[in-house]
């Protein structure tokens, strides 16, 4: 790795820190406008080794709000663009790319071998419990992101553990289901409480082009839900700062800087 390249964050927080990142491997699932974001800032951190998981390929209505979408990169599969873009970014990072989409059948090939952390940043509700089942009980330290669409104020988006949140459809949906699978507390989690208003068509009659999964009848059919390129990159940058509290220890980042500087008098 190029020192000169993570010094602002050594200066911040030490260079046995930023030495601990690079020797960390973070599986992110989901490479839409919440987890593009993450992964690139944990890449931009340092973390040095990254198996990206997605098996959707770029689309047009990505556009307003992807950190992966460009016209250069419409119709490319999102795993490929996004190393690509990791390399662009750290050439040596090294990037893993799993071009699947989760399922029962596929989550060996999506958790072996054994990763520090897992993102969760998928957003549909099966293959998303699906997730965060399989990591809970093989230990495995994951942080999950909410329903970032329909939402527009920035100051509601908060952390909690899954458990805990309130306010978020999705969440309550995610909550109920995994209890029902026994899992319980342990999974951080990004949401917002904020009142959302949407009138559900029938997804029959909401058909998105983009969505790979409806054309292959992969999951459930959902509905086109409006989003905004700010609040879906706040989430995706809080998912990566909560990723690397985990990471690195959460006191890491109230402690003063390791190398401050003193006002003049």
């Amino acid at each position: 790795m190029n020192a000169d390249q993570f010094l602002r964050i050594t200066r911040l927080l030490g260079e046995d820190v930023v030495e601990s990142l690079h020797q960390k491997t973070v599986t992110v699932v989901g490479l839409g406008a919440v987890g593009g974001t993450c992964l690139e800032s944990l890449v931009r951190s340092g973390i040095g080794h990254v198996r990206l998981v997605d098996f959707d390929t770029v689309g047009i209505t990505n556009l307003n709000r992807q950190i992966l979408a460009t016209y250069d990169t419409l119709g490319q599969q999102k795993t490929e663009v996004a190393k690509a873009r990791m390399h662009a970014i750290n050439p040596d990072c090294e990037v893993e790319i799993l071009s699947l989409f989760v399922q029962d059948e596929t989550l060996n090939l999506v958790l072996d071998p054994k990763t520090d952390l897992v993102v969760d940043a998928i957003d549909s509700l099966g293959p998303k419990c699906a997730l965060l089942q399989a990591a809970y009980e093989r230990n495995l330290p994951i942080v999950s992101s909410m329903g970032a669409a329909l939402r527009r104020d920035p100051s509601l988006i908060r952390t909690a553990d899954l458990m805990d949140t309130f306010g978020c459809p999705l969440a309550r949906q995610v909550r109920s289901n995994l209890r029902k699978r026994g899992v319980k507390e342990g999974i951080k989690a990004v949401f917002s409480p904020e009142r959302v208003r949407f009138t559900y068509l029938d997804p029959q009659d909401d058909f998105d082009p983009d969505a790979k999964d409806q054309v292959q009848n992969l999951g459930r059919k959902r509905n086109i839900l409006g989003s905004l390129p700010t609040i879906t990159s706040i989430f995706g940058q809080t998912l990566a700062h909560i990723a690397l509290e985990r990471l690195i220890g959460g006191d890491v980042f109230k402690g003063e800087p390791v190398c401050s500087v003193t006002p003049k008098r």
